[in-house]
């Protein structure tokens, strides 16, 4: 019997109608079919964020055709045969059949081929080896690989050593797909081939390590597959340290049953010591954005403290200091660390406690110090900074007559 997913909304949509039509019209009936992540998706009915296709049609050719039919097509990646479509906006992804020629584990060489097994072949995971027709009719060419799919088995196409010697990002990758779609026991033969070739993943580019790793802790519950990555040794490859399980496991508890979300940089955060000094060595290590390298290294400061009990007024001259986020950061991370303390209830009021207050602005500035006689130059900043400081044990409350006598106070 032969797996069909029949004639789904997104792939009868007028967007995807055009794209099919397009290519046909040059190649002929079934020269292109969905493929990958649409189809996995699909199988195991879930969203479907991106669609891609797979054809026989070379890249010219398939940027000739979709230029004849009207759509847009961007050249984003012809070397590998990748050619993107814009259709009213969408984009999809066509990529040429291809084999490889040559690899060196970082990039590879391919071919053309009009042969879809062979494009199968050289596919990471079965249930990524998957090409629907226009019709909704599967072609799984591993012969398995809706079952893997349906089952939870993240399984590597053909020998798992030489998928991972072609390209050795498919160690992380396996780890993110066991996280996001795997149930049960991991595949033996996938973690001994990943545990040998552990060392080789450190070669990769950074950019490409942090994006699988990211990927990876966004998923509803990356434990199992964190702990794995632990014990293959891949974790130490790619963080500076020890990594912080207990503390990584309770703050994705956390989120799944208390707060309702999921924070990838966050329990990224929570792997890691209380050191904003590790916090900068790990994003330049894993070379993160300067937002994502900002927002680590704030949410591992260990001052000010952080603790169940405290008034509203210590609270609120905590949120001043931090800023919302880095403080809503250091309650959950205190929080995931406290977990076995049972103090849950006092941290989610600490949490709704900050987020519930918003700071107000100093009621003053350097114009009104000038205006009050300081001399110009670094006696501002400090009149400045010991009003503020006032101000804040007052908890906010002096308003812009009392900041400005006390400002004329600190300067007499």
């Amino acid at each position: 019997m032969t797996d069909a997913l029949g004639q789904l909304p997104w792939m009868t949509a007028p967007a995807t109608a055009a794209v099919f039509d397009a290519l046909e019209a040059a190649g002929g009936p079934d020269c292109a079919r969905f493929v990958g992540g649409c189809v996995r998706n699909a199988v195991l009915g879930q969203a479907i964020a991106d669609i891609d296709l797979a054809t026989t049609l070379t890249p010219d050719a398939v940027t000739q055709a979709l230029k004849a039919a009207g759509v847009r097509a961007i050249p984003t990646g012809v070397e590998h045969g990748t050619v993107t479509a814009v259709v009213r906006r969408h984009p999809f992804e066509v990529t040429t059949l291809r084999r490889d020629v040559e690899t060196d584990g970082r990039r590879a060489v391919v071919a053309f081929t009009t042969d879809w097994r062979e494009d199968a072949m050289r596919r990471d995971f079965t249930l990524n080896a998957l090409y629907a027709r226009r019709d909704g009719t599967i072609f799984d060419p591993s012969g398995h690989g809706v079952a893997d799919a349906r089952a939870g088995r993240i399984v590597f196409v053909g020998d798992p050593e030489q998928r991972l010697r072609e390209d050795h990002l498919r160690a992380l990758r396996f780890f993110r797909f066991l996280a996001w779609y795997g149930r049960g026991e991991p595949d033996a033969a996938a973690v001994a081939a990943v545990t040998a070739q552990k060392g080789k993943v450190a070669s990769l580019a950074a950019e490409r390590i942090s994006a699988e790793l990211l990927k990876l802790l966004a998923a509803p519950d990356p434990r199992a597959s964190v702990r794995l990555m632990e014990r293959t040794g891949v974790l130490e490859v790619i963080l500076p340290g020890p990594p912080d399980l207990a503390r990584f496991e309770a703050l994705t508890a956390l989120e799944r049953e208390a707060l309702g979300e999921t924070d990838a940089l966050l329990r990224l955060a929570a792997l890691l010591p209380d050191d904003p000094a590790e916090g900068l060595r790990t994003a330049e290590r894993l070379r993160l954005s300067n937002a994502e390298r900002d927002r680590l290294q704030a949410a591992l400061g260990p001052q000010p403290g952080l603790a169940l009990g405290l008034a509203p007024k210590e609270v609120h001259a905590a949120v001043y200091r931090l800023g919302a986020q880095t403080f809503r950061d250091r309650v959950k991370l205190n929080w995931a660390a406290d977990a076995a303390g049972g103090g849950g209830a006092g941290w989610r009021a600490l949490l709704a406690a900050g987020e519930t207050w918003t700071p107000p602005a100093l009621p003053v500035n350097g114009a009104d110090a000038l205006a009050a006689g300081a001399p110009k130059g670094p006696r501002v900043g400090e009149a400045l900074r010991a009003l503020e400081a006032w101000w804040v044990e007052g908890d906010f409350q002096a308003d812009r007559a009392a900041a400005l006598a006390k400002l004329k106070a600190l300067l007499r």
